[in-house]
């Protein structure tokens, strides 16, 4: 047996964009000295110095270089402006919230009438370009990536404190209510409130999932930056680049240990390199040459490697419902 492990086949909002058609390599980021230089940089500002509007669209352009950052940024200044313009004087951080995502989701002058809603023909964004916020700009159609990342680049901006999370393959906002000091899910594909205890029912999180942190924890700054740059990961996946693929994996590992995604991604890359050198080729592990017979194992080991890595913190692999 090949004893290989791998997620890609999974039908997940997260790793459907693995299936995108081969059309994307039209516009995949130009070759460069440090292709990973964007994200590099990003990880290296201080904390309080990483703007999620900024950082997103610095991924997303390694992916689609045809982005214009300075419209797409004043796009979203612009929706700020309006959906500030109808806080009340004196408006708490809950009302500012509940106008929020009003604003986002009820047509009105504040959006031109043109409401931000989940995107039925795309419900997993398996067209990669659906992931892009100048794309959830354009189409004002989303999905469990794109639509939370909006909620919270705007929520951030209009200086709410809120930030993004996870669960298994799904991406959510997270907002803290000063007046209770608690932290409460907003669940941006539908525009409401979700529990804690709903997401471990319908994902199946574990209790040492939980116990460890790796999902449903409002994000650093830092962490959420992670979680946008997945999609890159996906990208480099389905484009066939694995080394890059486990290269930004790396980095994300480095600011993020914890990072189960990174992880997973980084075993289904070596998978994607046994594929190619050997399960391909080869009717069985023994048909190896024996001169290839190291390199296969280095693969090998390193695909179930980082999947133990991800059960160890207490990632389950998702069933296909």
């Amino acid at each position: 047996m090949w004893g290989r492990r791998t997620i890609d086949g999974l039908l997940t909002a997260w790793t459907f964009a693995l299936l995108l058609s081969a059309t994307g390599a039209a516009w995949a980021a130009p070759p460069q000295s440090d292709p990973l230089a964007p994200v590099r940089a990003i990880l290296a500002k201080p904390e309080a110095e990483l703007d999620l509007a900024q950082a997103k669209l610095t991924v997303d352009r390694m992916i689609d270089p045809k982005i214009d950052m300075t419209a797409t940024l004043g796009q979203l200044d612009t929706l700020t402006a309006r959906i500030k313009a109808r806080f009340p004087a004196g408006a708490n951080d809950a009302v500012k919230m509940e106008l929020l995502l009003a604003s986002i989701y009820q047509p009105g002058s504040w959006n031109d009438y043109r409401p931000f809603s989940y995107d039925l023909d795309d419900p997993f964004g398996k067209n990669i370009r659906n992931k892009l916020i100048a794309t959830y700009l354009r189409t004002r159609k989303g999905n469990c990536v794109s639509m939370p990342m909006l909620v919270v680049i705007l929520g951030q901006k209009l200086g709410l404190n809120i930030t993004l999370a996870t669960a298994p393959t799904h991406v959510l906002a997270k907002f803290h209510n000063p007046f209770d000091n608690k932290w409460v899910n907003v669940e941006a594909t539908s525009g409401g409130f979700k529990l804690d205890s709903s997401y471990q029912r319908e994902y199946g999180i574990t209790p040492l999932a939980m116990k460890n942190g790796i999902y449903l924890r409002p994000l650093s700054r830092r962490d959420a930056v992670g979680v946008m740059a997945g999609t890159l990961l996906e990208f480099y996946g389905q484009q066939g680049q694995q080394n890059r693929r486990i290269a930004v994996a790396d980095l994300l590992l480095q600011a993020n240990p914890k990072d189960t995604f990174a992880m997973l991604q980084k075993g289904n890359a070596y998978f994607r390199m046994l594929e190619q050198r050997y399960i391909t080729k080869y009717r069985s592990p023994a048909a190896i040459p024996a001169a290839q017979r190291q390199d296969y194992e280095t693969l090998r080991h390193n695909n179930d490697l980082w999947f133990s890595k991800a059960e160890a913190l207490g990632w389950a692999m998702p069933s296909q419902a």
